[in-house]
């Protein structure tokens, strides 16, 4: 039921009101007669009294439900509603329930509970979507075993699954069949799932470590099996993996895998069958880009590993939901780690994940929306599966990790599932195992302060400051951390902070560590645990003042605040034997070099690089011990979104103008190096996603990229004529969407015959043509041209607003992911964006939420952006049936001036 205040807005939901469910459910036996316009489900339930809870009627949650019949142990029964919740009082103290109710498959836009998708049925129930199924106490500490028999018409429905294991199936009258269910362990609703519809399967059959046979299946429409192949290829990785790193089998006979175009979300972990959105299954080379190779891996695995961290061990409450996606998205990242061949790839992923984390989780923590890993209160929950709760959570693994070891952290997870297995349990408990299992490690130590990790919102800073003593030969590092006010927490105490250091000396080697007061000297890197406000750090045995590396491998979710001279820097970014460290010298400069252009009042023909930095890129380019991927990573300059961070009061045009003459000041400076840097990269021979293939192609393609805008000042045609060449006779999507993509972007006439061609060839390839449209929304502005382009491309036939994957290509890839574009002067951006969030908040309000974020940080706007976006998001706050997910998101935003 949502519960509202006396002016009728949402009432918050708060960690601390938790309190145990007054009854359990044991078993649950879902009949569903699926009709698209009337499906009826006969939901029959074994329930008990909880005896540790106060007596209390039976409170079930239930949404856009038609109920039929409610029957307790065979017998008609009394109930009222309240609001959304059937209540039954006077009841034994254990009993059947029986419930009947229909819902409205076709309709549900929502695309929460049971929905219908190009006419084959889904599921989505995590977080709240159970209730709109059947009446249930739809919360996670909730547990059950389910039986789930499904009947439908054959022709139309030939494959019926469920969770679990397939225990009978068989015809029925009137051309219908029926299959029967049963998962053999305990789970709350929110991993129910149900698929029925025409569908095809890749399979095959693998044997486990303890020589037990599984069935895996990856379920997908009959034209799209030819692009099923990867996907299963990372499954079984993922199987294999899992048990080889941290001893965790696959626990079911079958684990199926189904995908749908509609999909809020990426994927869902759904117990023994997993619903994927298209975007993270299909993929071949003529049709998928390295990029969503990488990604159907990553996204495959994350939701095998559900099977443990989250479907065996569970969440008590949604406040806990770091618990399962935290340490999943870890488990991910190090999956993908682990499948690298090489350091230096290993290297690319971390920096590609901490990017991420530094231009989308860090302003979060900033603004209004900030929470902790673990939040206090929700209003819709739904609007908490953010980059927090996930690659902020997955650092705070991360760490624990780092001051426990790799094998220790392995001892942990096994003694988590150890105590665990089958319940659900918080945040608390994890991190309680992780160091129980090492009781000398620093995390066992300093575990209380650890945790605040979870209670702390905001990014933490440290300071630090560096000062040689030449007659001592020593060199004193002082950090001092800090962590700015959040909303509800206008004070923080210290964090506990792993921080990875190393010494250089000037000319870039490497030098011994070795502390004042200590016998050992060590080389290479050492973790230095940082647990007060402010403390200090000697190093003794220096004949020179060095150049420190600090935060090697990004060992904390922290800003580093110190104050390198460039030399520093250029001697980093050229010999640090930390990759991390190294690219992060790169964008330092790169972002020292835009802030001063900006303070600069630059114009677009100012040179705003200096001679020192262009040759640091290109010793970088030209550098033959570098891999080509991570040669990309360094040569790409930080975005607007992360520039804009760093400053006060932010002028959306002018950081768009400094960074654009950024790289077409790169692009003609370099404009030699970018010729050979394509003839030595683009032939990477027979397609293959592996990390050097994947890498060489997207330094070609950066090359094109440059090579297109240098030609746009110069006036050359013959390199955007080879481009569209390559576009044209391109043997993979990689490499054709990447000259599209140097057309688009350098704003060349070749580009409107590159684009036609390509909707020609792909049109009947929906993920392609979503990068058709994401392409044109996110181009780099020039003249306000972009916002005209995207209400066109809004009427084009192949739009719809309904489909999220298509709404977030057009639409998000605008206003969230295009800030020069967006941020107009003439506010139209801030009009379009409102009008948008009210259109989708009736169609799809988890989508119109997400929508509604892209103006978190207004208040950080230079007029006149500033009130032209508080006007925009104070026009959907005053939309009067607003739902609760965007209600949230708006509210907040307003009460974060």
């Amino acid at each position: 039921m949502l519960l509202r205040d006396a002016q009728g807005q949402p009432l918050a939901i708060r960690r601390e009101d938790y309190a145990a469910p007054a009854y359990w459910i044991d078993t649950v036996d879902l009949t569903f007669d699926l009709d698209p316009a009337k499906t009826r489900v006969l939901n029959r339930m074994q329930m008990r009294r909880n005896p540790e809870a106060p007596v209390q009627p039976l409170r079930l949650d239930g949404d856009e439900l038609n109920l039929a019949r409610v029957l307790v142990n065979g017998q008609g029964a009394s109930f009222r509603m309240e609001g959304d919740q059937l209540v039954i009082d006077g009841l034994p103290d254990s009993f059947e329930l029986e419930i009947f109710t229909t819902c409205c498959p076709i309709k549900n836009t929502k695309l929460m509970g049971l929905f219908v998708s190009e006419d084959t049925f889904f599921t989505q129930c995590e977080a709240e979507g159970f209730r709109r199924i059947t009446y249930f106490l739809d919360r996670p500490d909730v547990m059950a075993s389910y039986t789930v028999t499904l009947r439908a018409a054959k022709a139309a429905y030939p494959v019926l699954l469920s969770n679990g294991n397939l225990v009978e199936q068989g015809e029925l009258p009137e051309g219908r069949h029926f299959a029967k269910w049963v998962d053999p362990f305990k789970k709350p609703s929110y991993l129910f799932a149900l698929v029925a519809g025409k569908l095809v399967a890749r399979e095959q059959r693998i044997k486990a470590r303890s020589g037990k046979e599984h069935l895996l299946q990856v379920y997908v429409r009959a034209g799209d099996l030819d692009k099923t192949e990867h996907a299963m290829n990372s499954l079984i990785n993922s199987v294999l993996w899992d048990e080889a790193r941290f001893g965790l089998p696959l626990d079911l006979d079958r684990f199926m895998i189904v995908a749908t175009s509609d999909f809020n979300m990426g994927a869902m972990e759904n117990k023994g069958l997993n619903i994927f959105n298209t975007k993270y299954v299909l993929a071949n080379q003529a049709t998928a880009t390295d990029a969503d190779y990488s990604n159907i891996e990553s996204v495959v695995g994350h939701e095998y590993f559900h099977n443990w961290s989250g479907d065996r061990v569970t969440c008590r409450d949604w406040f806990q939901l770091s618990l399962k996606e935290g340490l999943t998205v870890f488990r991910d990242q190090e999956f993908s780690q682990d499948l690298c061949a090489d350091a230096s790839a290993r290297a690319v992923k971390r920096i590609e994940d901490v990017r991420v984390l530094r231009t989308a989780q860090f302003p979060e923590d900033a603004g209004p929306m900030a929470h902790p890993v673990r939040p206090d209160s929700y209003i819709e929950i739904s609007n908490f599966y953010t980059v927090t709760i996930y690659e902020k959570g997955a650092e705070v693994v991360r760490m624990m990790q780092t001051l426990v070891g790799r094998k220790g952290f392995e001892k942990g997870i096994t003694l988590y599932f150890e105590r665990h297995d089958g319940q659900a349990v918080t945040c608390d408990d994890f991190a309680q195992a992780i160091a129980d299992a090492n009781p000398e490690s620093e995390l066992a130590r300093l575990l209380p302060q650890f945790k605040r990790w979870y209670s702390q919102a905001g990014t933490p800073r440290l300071a630090a400051h560096g000062v040689y003593d030449a007659q001592n030969r020593s060199y004193t590092l002082s950090v001092v951390q800090s962590c700015p006010p959040t909303p509800g927490q206008p004070t923080k105490e210290p964090f506990v902070i792993p921080v990875n250091i190393g010494l250089l000396d000037a000319s870039g080697r490497e030098l011994p560590l070795q502390l004042e007061g200590e016998s050992d000297v060590t080389r290479g890197t050492r973790t230095l645990v940082l647990s007060r406000a402010g403390e200090q750090i000697t190093f003794v045995g220096l004949d020179a003042e060095p150049v420190p590396s600090i935060l090697r491998g990004f060992s904390a979710p922290v800003i580093l605040d110190f104050e390198y001279t460039d030399a520093q820097l250029l001697t980093l970014l050229a010999n640090d034997p930390d990759p991390f460290n190294r690219w992060e010298a790169g964008q330092r400069l790169g972002l020292r070099a835009a802030l001063n252009g900006i303070a600069a009042l630059a114009t677009d023909t100012t040179p705003v690089l200096n001679d020192a930095y262009i040759d640091a890129m290109r010793s970088v380019l030209r550098n033959p011990q570098l891999d080509a991927a991570f040669k990309e990573l360094v040569l790409t300059l930080p975005s607007e979104t992360y520039i804009a961070e760093q400053l006060d009061v932010v002028d959306p045009q002018r950081v768009h103008l400094v960074r654009e003459a950024m790289r077409a000041q790169l692009a003609t400076a370099l404009f030699a190096d970018w010729q050979w840097a394509y003839e030595e990269n683009h032939d990477t021979g027979a397609y293959s996603p592996d990390p050097t293939s994947s890498g060489r192609r997207a330094l070609a393609g950066m090359a094109l990229n440059f090579l297109c805008l240098a030609a746009r000042s110069s006036g050359d045609v013959v390199w955007p004529g080879k481009t569209l060449q390559r576009f044209k006779d391109a043997g993979n999507m990689t490499d054709r969407f990447n000259a599209l993509n140097a057309l688009v972007a350098s704003g060349h006439t070749l580009a409107a015959q590159a684009l036609a061609r390509f909707h020609a060839i792909f049109k009947d390839e929906a993920l392609v043509i979503d990068k058709w449209f994401s392409l044109q929304a996110g181009a780099p502005d020039r003249g306000g041209d972009i916002l005209p382009l995207v209400k066109q491309l809004m009427k084009h036939p192949d739009f719809s607003l309904k489909n999220p994957n298509r709404a977030r290509s057009v639409i998000f890839s605008y206003c969230s992911a295009n800030p020069g574009a967006f941020h107009r002067p003439d506010a139209a951006g801030y009009v379009f964006w409102s009008e948008r969030v009210i259109e989708l908040d009736a169609i799809n309000p988890q989508v119109a939420a997400r929508l509604a974020r892209a103006l978190d940080r207004w208040s950080k706007l230079a007029e006149p952006y500033r009130s032209a976006a508080r006007e925009a998001i104070a026009r959907v706050a005053a939309k009067p049936d607003l739902s609760k997910d965007t209600h949230e998101v708006v509210t907040r935003a307003l009460a974060g001036n």
